[in-house]
């Protein structure tokens, strides 16, 4: 499967010294962009059956309105490989909305299903921010503010979001299993583990940080790579950098509207196989330059230096920690629900 030729790629270099997983990335991005072009129905199928993907499968309840509803309306983003326009997303929006007694969307960043799907891959971070920005300014049941809920890589939609934007303004954010800290490895495949998984992190990281992949792939733009944070690369190309106001020229906006929004429900999986490390779905990371040391949220740099804005909001109590025990995107009805119910 061309999806896992990164992969494959890194095994090879171990094994060959005249092996370029570098320059073999680049030019994988730039056939996922012929392939895209050409064979649209067949790239979304794949990138949708890949290891990679994270769909939420859920099928419609009947389910009835809750005494108390909430007031706002409820945004839904999906994981990469789903999207807006599959069975579970519709299905997983309309019961939140139903059950809660208000307006429900899945905010998509394509038009239909194949570029929706294709888009969560081969559309960098920063532009899908600003597409799915421009939808939510453009629905006029939105227009009073909303609650959010992210599935996956879905979350760093609303992440950015948050920071770029914020207006209307999101009120209560339910992150579950996102990808809002980064990931410092590849799918199903634990750097911390040490051996080629590590080796392969070293070196998504290496093809990662330059404008030409930035520019174009989703996944490279939240890939925070632990021994790559301090590099010139990460700090001047690194679309997470940004995010995390991490260069030298920090943003204030982004602290000024990370502000805005009064809650923020980090859903962590216990089991996440997805995203390394886990930490990250509470606002954790790897300590810099090693993938066996773990810091929780309060004792990282971006927190304890408020950089965007995290420490703010914990010291005002608007920082809740959930976790399940499964694996990435498996929760219960009980769960989903119950999160709603507390927050919303």
């Amino acid at each position: 499967m061309k999806l896992l030729v990164l992969t494959l790629l890194v095994a090879s270099a171990f094994c060959a010294a005249t092996a370029d997983p570098v320059d073999d990335g680049i030019q994988w991005i730039k056939d996922l962009q012929k392939r895209a072009q050409e064979d649209p129905a067949g790239l979304a199928k794949e990138l949708r059956e890949s290891p990679m993907a994270a769909i939420v499968n859920w099928e419609e309840r009947n389910l009835t309105t809750r005494v108390g509803a909430a007031e706002l309306p409820i945004v839904a983003a999906h994981g990469m490989g789903d999207s807006c326009f599959n069975s579970g997303m519709k299905s997983i929006t309309a019961d939140l909305a139903k059950h809660l007694g208000v307006y429900g969307v899945c905010v998509p960043t394509g038009d239909n299903f194949l570029s929706d799907t294709i888009n969560g891959f081969l559309m960098n971070m920063d532009k899908s921010v600003d597409v799915f920005a421009k939808k939510i300014q453009a629905d006029p049941n939105l227009k009073g503010g909303f609650n959010a809920i992210g599935f996956s890589q879905g979350n760093s939609l609303i992440r950015g979001y948050i920071q770029k934007y914020n207006d209307p303004p999101v009120n209560t954010f339910i992150s579950v299993h996102g990808t809002v800290m980064g990931v410092a490895g590849f799918p199903q495949c634990n750097p911390g583990s040490g051996g080629i998984c590590k080796g392969l992190a070293g070196l998504l990281g290496d093809l990662a940080y330059n404008s030409f992949v930035q520019g174009i792939l989703f996944q490279a733009d939240y890939f925070r790579e632990a021994g790559d944070v301090n590099s010139t690369g990460y700090l001047t190309h690194s679309q997470i950098a940004d995010w995390n106001n991490e260069g030298a020229t920090p943003n204030s906006e982004y602290n000024k509207n990370f502000a805005k929004t009064n809650k923020f429900v980090m859903v962590k999986a216990e089991g996440d196989t997805m995203v390394f490390p886990n930490d990250g779905e509470w606002w954790g990371q790897y300590s810099d330059g090693t993938y066996t040391t773990k810091l929780q949220m309060k004792d990282t740099r971006l927190y304890k230096e408020d950089l965007f804005g995290l420490r703010t909001a914990d010291e005002a109590g608007k920082i809740h920690f959930e976790s399940t025990t499964g694996n990435h995107l498996q929760f219960t009805e009980e769960q989903l629900l119950g999160w709603a119910d507390k927050y919303l």
